[in-house]
């Protein structure tokens, strides 16, 4: 299998960074567009189970506006083969002493890099 192909990596790279962008800045369309439209997407959320687009698209657009801005740690973006790909990064808030914690798994669909499963958690 081949690990970090350069040209992957740098794709997965891009879709990682365009949803960090649409994160803090609340852009709930990209944020849709970014998670797989199935319904064996699953979020979970440090206070919330989502399992399906319909779910993590209905949280997006309910949850309050304000409060995104973060500051992202160590971040290690991996690819296996052409297909598919972790990325995992930790987060900080200012005002909130606990870290942040951030898993996604991408999936190359049709439509592009999809996120296809996450889990957000925090720790003190």
């Amino acid at each position: 299998m081949d690990i970090n192909l350069p040209d992957v990596l740098a794709e997965v790279t891009a879709a990682f960074e365009r949803y960090e962008l649409a994160l803090v800045g609340n852009d709930v369309a990209v944020l849709d567009e970014l998670f797989w439209n199935s319904p064996h997407t699953l979020r979970y959320g440090t206070t919330e189970n989502l399992y399906g687009h319909g779910a993590i698209r209905e949280f997006r657009a309910s949850r309050p506006s304000s409060g995104l801005a973060r500051t992202l740690g160590k971040t290690v973006i991996t690819t296996y083969g052409r297909d598919f790909a972790t990325a995992n990064t930790e987060f900080h808030r200012a005002g909130n002493a606990k870290v942040g914690r951030q898993s996604q798994t991408w999936l190359r669909t049709p439509e592009g890099w999809r996120v296809v499963s996450a889990h957000v958690s925090l720790m003190s």
